[in-house]
């Protein structure tokens, strides 16, 4: 197998304690910028139209159309809370997404939905930017009692991802082994919503299969950790658990940075070149593929030397 580090002898478990700290800091922070600005929630869970708009000049003459005047008309004709945002697109079109709440069935009453009045402001306003072929290139409307459905299945998803972790890993290793699992994991998923919660990114569908897919990648990062930790124990009977699990770190240290570091390469240019529609969750995926490399060495693994480090001070006093 190629090998990335060879006989590495880099003391892991000694720097637990600031990794420790670390981690610590990180989510606290996350925390902190939840509780004073709170998640943002996509339409998938909320409830809300998203238009996607092509507002490419229809000549070479045409002007282009700035967010703050879009902005400004909506409001002027009465939708105040449309968020809008620039879309990069590689064929250099000037796409707009809007994104609104649904006010139940008021919308109705005049026989248009909320996205046809939308679409019928801009073109009137901005009659050089809309072709009628190409105006609407995407449109999702989602009610607010499906958007609470889907943010509850998405907890329950999670939670029960987690759960049949726990029992697999205590089937295969032991519950210790299950339990340091989840902590990484833990670790992993509040470190990645925290940071979405410091750069104000929305929380979407797509974030919370991101958010499944790294317990999954971090998990198996874990898993080939603890099988050489569990080989070095019966192998390595006179040292100590700090010095066994030390051992086993370095000894998958090389396989853990080939993956990680082909699955970031992979990932990094879904986010630079995959779009605005998978910017999000590519996102995810690149704190992911980080955060799950490193809770591997420093949280997980450090768990289980304070574990069997008690464990086997409370047998000798036996």
């Amino acid at each position: 197998m190629m090998q990335f580090f060879k006989e590495t002898k880099i003391d892991f478990i000694g720097k637990r304690k600031t990794a420790f700290v670390i981690s610590i800091l990180i989510i606290f922070i996350g925390i902190v910028f939840m509780f004073i600005s709170g998640l943002r929630y996509s339409i998938d869970f909320t409830g809300g139209l998203s238009l996607e708009l092509d507002m490419s000049p229809n000549s070479d003459n045409g002007s282009t159309v700035s967010i703050e005047d879009i902005r400004s008309v909506l409001m002027e004709e009465g939708i105040a809370d449309a968020e809008i945002q620039e879309l990069h697109d590689m064929d250099k079109r000037r796409l707009i997404l809007i994104k609104t709440k649904v006010i139940g069935e008021e919308e109705n009453k005049t026989g248009f939905t909320k996205g046809d009045q939308i679409v019928n402001i801009l073109k009137t306003f901005f009659p050089d930017n809309y072709d009628p072929e190409t105006f609407v290139r995407q449109q999702e409307e989602v009610g607010p009692r499906i958007g609470e459905e889907l943010k509850s299945k998405a907890i329950l998803a999670i939670f029960w991802a987690l759960l049949g972790i726990i029992i697999y890993i205590w089937w295969r290793f032991e519950f210790t082994f299950g339990i340091a699992a989840i902590a990484a994991l833990v670790h992993d998923i509040l470190i990645t919503i925290g940071i979405f919660a410091i750069f104000s990114k929305e929380i979407s569908l797509p974030v919370v299969a991101a958010l499944l897919t790294i317990v999954g990648y971090s998990l198996n990062d874990t898993i080939v950790v603890f099988d050489r930790i569990r080989e070095d124990i019966k192998k390595f009977r006179r040292l100590s658990y700090a010095e066994i699990i030390n051992f086993s770190i370095n000894e998958t240290l090389s396989r853990t940075i080939i993956t990680s570091l082909t699955t970031f390469i992979v990932v990094l240019c879904l986010y630079i070149f995959g779009g605005t529609v998978i910017n999000d969750f590519a996102f995810a995926l690149l704190i992911g593929v980080i955060v799950g490399t490193y809770s591997s060495i420093f949280i997980a693994s450090p768990i289980l030397v304070g574990y069997f480090s008690k464990r086997a001070a409370r047998r000798k006093r036996r």
